[in-house]
């Protein structure tokens, strides 16, 4: 079928009414999407959308060009999760530090004894699950989740200041010389930890900000400053003695979760999700 990856462009513009949010979803550029767009109404001789304000409208024809689409790629979809579960692995998508800090540590040993493999990509954030392949996402729920999606609570997060113990040995008689430790995706965690815990430590001095999560971590892992860690994120660390607490930790009021397709989960998806709870119930600060 010619231009079938403009159709698929136009199917996925056509549900969010939006060249941007099209172009955000599949990882391309606007400019990308309004050259599909425009081949596609050349090639059918049609105009599929115009503009209203920042967004695009379809036409009447274009209306009627998605009744189809929707109908072609709900199908291709069905087929290739049909196809899917017959083999036995799980596309999940999973934010980047717990991949790396938790997850992956422990994925051998969920293969071992079920002979699952999953097979990981790293995003945080919102996801959007249709024609993507990924049967679940694994989210810290601090964004509004799309309310056709089931979510399975895992644990409650508890945050709260981590030090190696070299360094909190250093700095504890000190705390004025304590480098506070930030990461460009939780810019506020310090004073939000401030106001739960209700502890008066301030970081209007000595500050170090990181572009990742998982980067302001491992600085604390390095006795570069104190962080806000988070567990689960850090119960192997604790755990092993390569990071303190010594202010303890406090409910967050997010919660690490699922988030998956509304329909009847399969086997290897029921197998992954009841794993996934029992390993994460184990991973809060009274546990340890």
């Amino acid at each position: 079928m010619r231009h079938l990856k403009a159709f698929h462009i136009f199917h996925v513009a056509a549900k969010s009414s939006s060249y941007s949010q099209a172009a955000d979803h599949m990882n391309i550029t606007h400019g990308a999407v309004s050259k599909q767009i425009k081949i596609l109404e050349e090639y059918l001789s049609v105009q599929l959308f115009c503009k209203k304000g920042r967004n695009v409208i379809l036409t009447d024809k274009g209306k009627l060009l998605t009744q189809y689409t929707d109908i072609a790629f709900t199908a291709l979809n069905d087929g290739v999760s049909l196809l899917k579960t017959n083999l036995n692995h799980l596309e999940v998508s999973c934010e980047p530090t717990l991949t790396m800090r938790w997850l992956m540590p422990r994925l051998s040993d969920y293969y071992q004894n079920s002979g699952v493999d999953v097979r990981l990509s790293t995003a945080g954030g919102k996801i959007s699950l249709d024609h993507s392949g990924i049967s679940m996402a694994i989210r810290r729920d601090d964004f509004v989740i799309d309310s056709n999606y089931v979510v399975h609570k895992l644990v409650e997060e508890w945050v709260g200041p981590v030090f190696s113990p070299e360094y909190w040995h250093k700095i504890q008689s000190n705390l004025d010389d304590l480098v506070f430790l930030h990461s460009e995706t939780r810019l506020h965690a310090w004073s939000l930890w401030s106001k739960e815990a209700n502890k008066s430590i301030s970081d209007s001095k000595n500050t170090q900000t990181f572009g990742h999560f998982y980067f302001c971590l491992q600085a604390a892992v390095d006795g570069l400053g104190a962080a806000i860690g988070s567990f689960p994120l850090v119960a192997d660390d604790i755990e092993n003695g390569r990071l303190v607490a010594p202010f303890g930790f406090s409910l967050s009021g997010h919660n690490y979760c699922i988030i998956r397709q509304s329909k009847e989960m399969d086997t290897n998806e029921l197998s992954f999700l009841s794993w996934l709870q029992m390993q994460m119930s184990k991973c809060q600060p009274s546990f340890l």
